[in-house]
């Protein structure tokens, strides 16, 4: 009896130390297993939340208006201005599924998101300087009819910048916020499931104040004090984000898909060798006729 309860305890002590750790394939910040009690769940998603919030706050504090700004400040024409609005959101819709193979196959979703927040703020630091430094404005006086070429490039390439950003973001914020919770753990299984919700209520938020507070700004103060206040919610929320990397479980890239798909169009595509025995090839070879020799006796003979 004395024994079975024994190993009765010695087991539950192994169990107790197997939950210890994360077994989901999943590393720490310096490549280590995680530790379940240091590492991930809602410790590690707030920061991956704050910075899904600043965003879509980003976002829709400049998509909603920018036919009006290009029509009313770059005096664009009607056409021309749906146009390029047009061209904008393209990229932006495309630039995910790059952004996206590239975090999986080489950087991993953390470095993928960390460069992609950075390039979104220097776009949205181009809008702001765009704004302020009298050199980049679009006229030298309050109202112009042609703004400066200089102005027109860097508030497009500002755009570009902003694209390349949420192209990072897109498919690698979620789910690194996912990855952060043990789906075969049950207790963080149930808390995966909160994190979901909490996501949507952020993006909505951020979604909400970029179509309200961000454009009642921008229609009725400056562009610039908009332009302003994202840059340094966008700022604030980086150093916000990087501050939780101790906290964070990370998945390795996979390397590329592509190179075993290519492997197997290689495989099936080129001569197959043949795979009998070379004694066999041999034997199979018709006999050769070869040169009656007469012996020496016999020609004597």
């Amino acid at each position: 009896m004395d024994q079975e309860m024994e190993i009765i305890k010695h087991g539950n002590g192994r169990a107790g130390e197997e939950d210890k750790w994360v077994h989901d394939s999943s590393v720490d910040y310096k490549g280590r297993v995680p530790l379940r009690a240091s590492t991930g769940v809602w410790k590690a998603s707030l920061f991956i939340i704050t910075i899904e919030f600043s965003e879509r706050l980003s976002y829709f504090g400049i998509a909603p208006n920018l036919i009006s700004y290009l029509t009313k400040v770059l005096h664009q024409d009607l056409k021309i201005a749906a146009k390029n609005v047009n061209y904008w959101t393209g990229v932006t819709t495309t630039t995910p599924l790059i952004g996206g193979f590239l975090a999986d196959a080489y950087t991993g979703r953390f470095t993928m998101v960390l460069i992609s927040s950075l390039i979104y703020l220097i776009g949205l630091s181009l809008l702001a300087m765009s704004q302020f430094i009298p050199s980049l404005k679009p006229c030298s006086r309050g109202i112009c009819t042609r703004p400066r070429k200089i102005h027109q490039v860097l508030f497009f390439l500002a755009l570009y910048c902003i694209s390349l950003g949420t192209g990072g973001h897109k498919p690698c914020l979620q789910s690194l916020g996912a990855d952060q919770f043990d789906d075969d753990h049950s207790e963080e299984r149930k808390k995966k499931m909160s994190y979901f919700n909490w996501w949507n209520f952020a993006l909505s938020c951020g979604l909400l104040l970029g179509v309200t507070v961000v454009v009642y700004v921008q229609d009725n103060t400056t562009w610039g004090i908009a332009y302003l206040i994202l840059t340094i919610t966008m700022g604030i929320t980086i150093l916000t984000f990087y501050l939780g990397k101790p906290y964070y479980r990370y998945r390795l890239p996979q390397g590329s898909p592509l190179k075993p798909m290519l492997q197997v169009i290689e495989n099936t595509t080129s001569k197959p060798k043949s795979t009998q025995p070379k004694s066999d090839r041999e034997d199979t070879k018709p006999n050769s006729c070869k040169k009656y020799k007469p012996t020496k006796s016999m020609s004597n003979g």
